[in-house]
């Protein structure tokens, strides 16, 4: 078989940011670092940091007072934020710079009098994350059959924001169903969409294209890793979702001559590695890496990490 490898896949800067300053964090206060939920959506990057004496907590009332505490890299509400401050918490927050960004255009629009429109996954991290971040009303949209029961306050005074791990193709129908009804709406620009998911979706498109069975890296609760296997099935290439190698199953790979792997952008390389290896124990096997986007986007830490970090590469 011919295993094709997309390009880019697995970890994104925002994701590389969050699991260095829980790294970090260990190295500089020593363990026990407390987790506000799951740092990013893989069972593999929690498993590790857990060994390394991180503990993942569901809320601030489960951290010590005082203790070192991280926020995951979905971002959080106001509460959170005033909760583990009247807990005298430690916070280091690992929001990603591009979520904090939908948090920042939410707070501009709501401060100047505008309904805002989020177009998320309810019970999402991140949408619940950014849902608590912004004053007055905000409409949460999933669909299109969401944006035809909308009732706003001020058709003249709409915008929307965008849950960042869903592309410009994933919500292109709905933003055009939002700008139908509502022609003076406000949006972000192209360029405020999540680069990381916009890329991973185009390797995706080329994987499938070139591809007998593709098979997708990440969490079943990941949002874009999910989308990921969604796209392969739509161009009609049949896409499985798996945590890791253990969760293949040869039968998928029955007749199928090119096998296609990508990766979410919280899995780490290393599931592709043992991926590979896996199919090397079931045939013969030529690896060959797509060309795509090559990514050197890189995120600033925490200013209470900073100086630590450059002292611990020397």
């Amino acid at each position: 078989m011919k295993v094709l490898l997309a390009q880019p896949r697995g970890f994104c800067a925002g994701v590389v940011r969050a699991v260095e300053i829980v790294e970090l964090a260990l190295k500089k206060f020593g363990p026990p670092v407390y987790v506000r939920h799951e740092i990013v959506h893989n069972k593999r990057v929690v498993e590790d940091l857990r060994a390394k004496g991180a503990v993942f907590v569901d809320e601030v009332d489960d951290i010590p007072a005082g203790a070192i505490t991280v926020f995951s890299a979905h971002g959080v509400s106001r509460k959170v934020v005033s909760d583990a401050g009247l807990r005298g918490l430690e916070v280091l927050d690992a929001t990603c710079p591009l979520v904090a960004r939908v948090h920042t255009e939410g707070q501009r629009y709501s401060a100047e009098g505008f309904d805002v429109v989020l177009i998320g996954h309810a019970g999402h991290a991140e949408v619940e994350g950014t849902l608590g971040q912004i004053d007055g009303t905000v409409h949460l949209v999933g669909s299109v059959a969401d944006v035809t029961t909308l009732r706003v306050k001020d058709p003249n005074k709409l915008a929307y924001v965008t849950q960042t791990t869903l592309s410009v193709d994933d919500t292109r129908e709905i933003i055009s169903s939002l700008k139908a009804r509502f022609p003076a709406i406000h949006g972000p620009d192209v360029k405020d969409i999540c680069y990381a998911t916009q890329n991973r979706q185009h390797a995706m498109h080329e994987l499938a294209q070139k591809s007998d069975v593709i098979l997708v890296l990440g969490a079943k609760n990941s949002s874009n890793s999910n989308r990921l296997r969604d796209l392969g099935a739509d161009m009609g290439v049949p896409s499985y979702l798996i945590d890791d190698a253990e969760g293949l199953e040869p039968a998928w790979l029955d007749g199928k001559k090119v096998v296609g792997i990508t990766a979410g952008a919280s899995a780490p390389e290393a599931l592709v590695d043992e991926l590979i290896a896996k199919l090397r124990t079931l045939a013969e096997i030529e690896v060959e890496a797509l060309d795509g986007v090559t990514e050197n986007i890189h995120f600033k830490l925490p200013k209470q990490l900073k100086d630590f970090a450059a002292v611990a590469a020397q």
